[in-house]
Parts: C-alpha cells; structure tokens; sequence
C-alpha cells in the first residue's frame, strides 16, 4: 500500500443521494474513513449499518498485504521470516503473476526495490546510481518466486514485494464480496480511487463515477472531472503519473517504474482507467498501461478479454481520449 501522498487518486466517487430507501426494513448506509494510508468511502443498501464489519475486514486486509504494516504476511516475506501465507495473499500472487504473464513483465511484484531506490516505497529514497539500477535489476522478476504448500520461495532472499498497484483493487472485491454475503445488491465501494459498482443508488438511478482530469498537482487539490461514467455493475481502477511524481534535477520522476528497465517511466499517457472482472485485476492492468504507454498498452487491453480502458494522452498542448474497442460496452450497462 502507499502512504497518502503517495497516492494518485483518479476517480471522484459522486457520492450523492438521499439517504433513505423505499424499501421497507433497508436504508441506504454511507461509511467513510481512513484506511491503507488513503480513504474510503462505502454506499450500500441494508437493514443495518455494517461499518464496523467493513473496518474489521479491512484490518485483516492489511495484515496481510500492507508493507507498511510490519507485521502483515508480505512484510515478513520480505524480511525472510517463515510465514504461512493466507488466501488474500495467496490469490493476489495468483492475479500478479497472470497479469506478469499477459503484460511480458511490464506489472511485476518484485518491483519494490526499485520503488524503494526511487523514493516512492516503503523505504527512504537513495542516491540513485546506474551501477545501483543495475544491481537492483538483477533481483527484480515474478520468475524468481514459488509459492508452494502457502510458503513462498524467493530465488534471492534480497528479493522484496510491492503490492500496492494490486491491492486497493483487491480490497474493494473483498468489501463488496462481504457485503454481497449480507444480502445487499446495491452498492458502491470507493478505495484509493478504486471502485467496485452494483446496482443502483439511492435514487434508483445508476452510480456515477468521475474519470479525473489528468491535471499536474501533486497537492491532490485540483480534481476536475474528465467524464462522468453511469454505472450499475463495474471494477474499475485508474493508475496516473500526474499526481506522484517529484522533479530532481529538472528531470521529472513518476511513480510508476518500469521493472523491465529499473527507470520511471516517460511518456505521453498520463492516466489509464481499466475494467475487469474484478478490481484488483482492473488495478494490475492498469499499472501495466501505465508502464507500457499509449499503444502497447491498448494492444494490451485488447488483447484481454475481460478488459476495457479509457486511456488520457498528452497530445501537445492539449490532451485526447482513446478508448479500447469495449469500453462502450461499459457505458451501456446501466
């Protein structure tokens, strides 16, 4: 997980509406709060308020996946302890690794040195040197792990994990998936930017959810929407280079490194929204855009059949919107 100002938060969840229902016995419930070092905000339709079910879940969540919580599973992994590794860990290694597989490398678990050399990570940023990017290199790549019997081998134990381009996705499937155990349909679930959609609001009207402008500020203050996107059923995640980033020596360092070269990447597209079948796929997927570009990313998207994208481009001084051959498909179901 990153630290807040570490966070791109991309979309505006709108989040408006009485907060009552027709339904006899059911209301409309709006819980809020702080969690992973972002926020969260929840809109659901039951017979009771299930905040504290949500915050409970959340916390297990983040013993096993956080990096800034010493004692969650993917913190001891990276210290080299034995651990017995739990079923949120074991199904986001099984979502990295097939998103590492469909994307040639471009998303890749192992990244977290080169976050950390980078200043972006879980650790304090260091004087970044080519002999430096090169060692790191050789450390960093999905092949080199095992998962065997809930153990996970590492073929260097200087090997360490980042999940946090997979995470926050996840924990929007898992808050949904426990409210979907309670019975409630109708539903929205902000993390991070991040959204899992159900159902209507408490209009009866599908959620609205805002694509932001890709504006340079890394504050996070300035949030204009690109697009409002009508939703009754999506995941949907955006990954984007205009709100972490720093400027050192006049040269400009996002967030998003490319496992493949050990760099940050540069180039023209500033934001990528993805869906899938699920968030914490949608949230892989886009990290890949991001680190891929315009057009590797798009024949990416397209090549994935469970994937669409709208993707923002620097063209000049202005900015354009491509879209993958099925986002269309996205606007028509509501």
């Amino acid at each position: 997980m990153k630290r807040i100002q570490h966070l791109c938060v991309i979309f505006i969840c709108v989040c408006v509406g009485a907060m009552y229902s027709g339904c006899r016995g059911a209301q409309y419930y709006h819980n809020q709060g702080k969690v992973f070092g972002t926020f969260y905000s929840i809109q659901y339709e039951a017979s009771e308020d299930m905040q504290s079910q949500i915050e409970a879940c959340l916390h297990s969540f983040d013993m096993s996946l956080s990096a800034f919580n010493e004692q969650s599973v993917i913190s001891r992994i990276n210290r080299n302890e034995d651990v017995v590794t739990d079923e949120y860990f074991e199904q986001m290694y099984a979502q990295a690794l097939e998103v590492s597989e469909l994307s040639a490398g471009a998303f890749d678990i192992t990244v977290a040195p080169l976050v950390n050399l980078w200043g972006f990570g879980f650790k304090h940023k260091e004087a970044v040197t080519q002999e430096k990017v090169d060692s790191i290199l050789h450390i960093v790549n999905y092949l080199g792990l095992n998962l065997v019997d809930h153990h996970l081998y590492k073929r260097d134990a200087r090997m360490q994990l980042d999940a946090g381009a997979i995470a926050k996705g996840y924990s929007c499937d898992v808050i949904g998936a426990l409210l979907e155990s309670k019975g409630v349909h109708n539903y929205m679930v902000c993390i991070g930017g991040e959204i899992v959609a159900k159902g209507v609001n408490s209009f009866g009207n599908p959620w609205q959810i805002g694509i932001e402008k890709p504006i340079d500020d890394p504050t996070g203050r300035t949030q204009d929407v690109q697009e409002i996107i009508p939703v009754t059923a999506v995941c949907m995640a955006t990954s984007g280079n205009y709100r972490n980033y720093y400027v050192e020596d006049g040269v400009r360092r996002s967030h998003t490194i490319d496992p493949r070269t050990g760099y940050p990447v540069h180039h023209q597209l500033l934001s990528a929204t993805v869906t899938a079948d699920c968030c914490m796929r949608a949230d892989a997927l886009a990290t890949a855009c991001m680190v891929l570009g315009e057009k590797e990313g798009l024949a990416l998207i397209e090549s994935t059949e469970d994937a669409s994208c709208y993707l923002i481009v620097a063209d000049g001084e202005t900015m354009k919107v491509v879209t993958s051959s099925r986002w269309n498909d996205i606007i028509a179901n509501r």
